[in-house]
């Protein structure tokens, strides 16, 4: 049967003295090691020129529970939308949450007043610039219900000033003013300049002719003026036909059939 080796200390020589210095035995635990640290508590020991690194807040993109633009809570997950009309071609812009309150809405007010000056320019973006607009008023809506920002990462963005207090807003609404106002205008001004329905003439009339005689414009007048210068001799229904030396009027003259033509005598 084979002897075990000796314990440590025993045999002739008897048990090592402590040896003095930096490689002396540390109580409870290992020689301690040239360069090293001692021991972290809760973990292992630190590595010669390691470092802890800060700790940064988690993106919000990637926790999925804050702002995508400052971290701060709480956020909506709305989309804001833009459009750009360029003559023959055109470009769908969108810009997904979440957003906090301060930063959704200056998201929105940004993409929609760009929206204002840059949507109209083609054909099918008159239809569609309007509609882009009303779609941004749900996610407004959203951030106008939520609480005041906080606990991001960096500070949110500046809403800026209302839309309707932009310049694009203001150059949209001049157009709309003068539409809006310019139809009763018009309507007004033709009914104001509205010409005025021909008279219709009556066997036994004078009339003067302030026109020419492609162009009539007979005016009802007096007999015993000195401006009167025919006299409806007779209407022709049928196949009568105008004494020599008359004049035909038109037929606007005749009734509202448009065919009664007028003899008209002249008076001088």
């Amino acid at each position: 049967m084979a002897t075990p080796p000796p314990r440590y200390g025993a045999g002739p020589y008897g048990p090592y003295p402590p040896q003095p210095g930096p490689y002396a035995a540390q109580p409870g635990g290992y020689p301690a090691q040239p360069g090293t640290y001692p021991a972290q508590p809760g973990g292992y020991p630190a590595q010669p020129g390691s470092y802890a690194p800060p700790a940064y807040a988690v993106p919000p993109q990637q926790a999925g529970a804050g702002c995508r633009v400052c971290g701060c809570r709480p956020a909506a997950p709305a989309t804001v939308r833009g459009h750009q009309g360029l003559l023959v071609v055109m470009r769908f812009l969108s810009l997904p949450g979440p957003f906090c309150r301060d930063c959704g809405t200056a998201t929105y007010r940004r993409m929609s007043s760009d929206t204002l000056w840059q949507g109209w320019w083609g054909p099918l973006s008159l239809f569609i610039t309007p509609f882009t607009l009303l779609l941004n008023l749900g996610p407004r809506a959203a951030f106008r219900r939520l609480a005041e920002p906080a606990g991001g990462f960096r500070p949110p963005l500046d809403p800026g000033k209302p839309l309707w207090r932009r310049p694009p807003a203001l150059l949209l609404l001049v157009p709309a003013l003068l539409i809006a106002l310019g139809i009763p205008a018009l309507v007004v001004t033709g009914l104001l300049l509205r010409e005025a329905a021909p008279p219709v003439l009556a066997v036994g009339q004078c009339v003067r002719n302030a026109g020419d005689w492609k162009d009539q414009d007979l005016v009802v007048t007096d007999c015993g003026s000195a401006r009167a210068e025919f006299r409806v001799g007779k209407r022709l229904t049928g196949g009568e036909h105008c004494a020599a030396g008359d004049y035909l009027s038109d037929p606007k003259y005749g009734g509202g059939d448009g065919w009664t033509l007028n003899c008209l005598t002249p008076l001088r």
